[in-house]
């Protein structure tokens, strides 16, 4: 703790870099275990999303029951200190690769959220958006025998609800357009991210006296091409996080605790 106070103190304008690890502890699972290896079945695909009536329904049906972890999500400790952090002026960006909008509801104001939002969606076709509640009304209005399962929740929103016959899932298409395909506003794996919002986290790290990583393992390009820049750039680059992260060679330091209890100790006097 005394010489993550010490960086900080060091680095006033610090960009931070967040991920599925500070939101584990507000009832939203992430995907990789503390070696960075895979938890579960990779999520689904861009590619396979878009060209699968089959796999569109499959991904609704789960997400019916699964997304309830993130409507029901408050922030957490971790995001409340982060809040603190920028107000006291030592963050000057926060960009997150997670989708569930607890950063903003925690305080955080200068937020680029590099993978979207989850609780909207967007028509593939047309471009029109609706609120993802809305979207789910209209989903068990059109399947009310799917209420009642139970089922694990997983990562972003998804629900272990294998082995299921997802056929007679109803979907429905974009009212405005007649046949488009709604998807959430979020970058999935397979796509890319936008490039003004990649270009936007840029321009906030090149203004940043250094980086700090919190609850990521860097193991996706889109994160870790930031601690790779920084690196390249001569910036210091610090991390909160359990386990190895595929950044672990290019850090200044490393913290490896709970970010929660780690950043709530960095708040505290003295």
């Amino acid at each position: 703790m005394a010489a993550l106070r010490a960086f900080i103190e060091r680095h006033p304008r610090l960009m931070v870099l967040t991920g599925a690890g500070v939101s584990t502890g507000c009832g939203i699972p992430d995907y990789r275990d503390a070696s960075g290896a895979w938890k579960r079945s990779p999520p689904v695909r861009h590619q396979a999303f878009m060209a699968s009536p089959a796999t569109r329904q499959r991904y609704w049906a789960r997400s019916l029951i699964g997304f309830r972890a993130i409507q029901q999500a408050r922030p957490g400790p971790a995001h409340r200190a982060l809040a603190a952090l920028e107000a006291r002026g030592r963050v000057t960006a926060l960009v997150t690769q997670n989708v569930d909008g607890l950063h903003q509801r925690a305080g955080s104001r200068r937020v680029i959220d590099l993978h979207g939002r989850a609780e909207i969606v967007r028509c593939m076709g047309c471009g029109a958006q609706r609120m993802r509640h809305d979207l789910h009304a209209e989903l068990a209005g059109a399947n009310p025998h799917w209420l009642s399962l139970e089922a694990k929740v997983g990562p972003d929103g998804d629900a272990d609800l294998d082995g299921l016959d997802f056929s007679t899932f109803r979907v429905p298409a974009c009212p405005r357009c007649g046949d488009g395909i709604w998807k959430p506003d979020v970058v999935f794996f397979g796509d890319s991210v936008p490039r003004a919002r990649v270009a936007a986290a840029f321009a906030a790290l090149e203004a940043a006296d250094a980086l700090l990583v919190v609850g990521s393992s860097l193991m996706v390009q889109s994160g870790y091409r930031f601690a790779r820049q920084a690196a390249r750039a001569g910036q210091p680059i610090a991390c909160i996080n359990r386990g190895r992260t595929r950044a672990d060679d290019l850090y200044a330091l490393k913290v490896d605790a709970p970010v929660d209890a780690t950043l709530t100790d960095l708040l505290a006097p003295g």
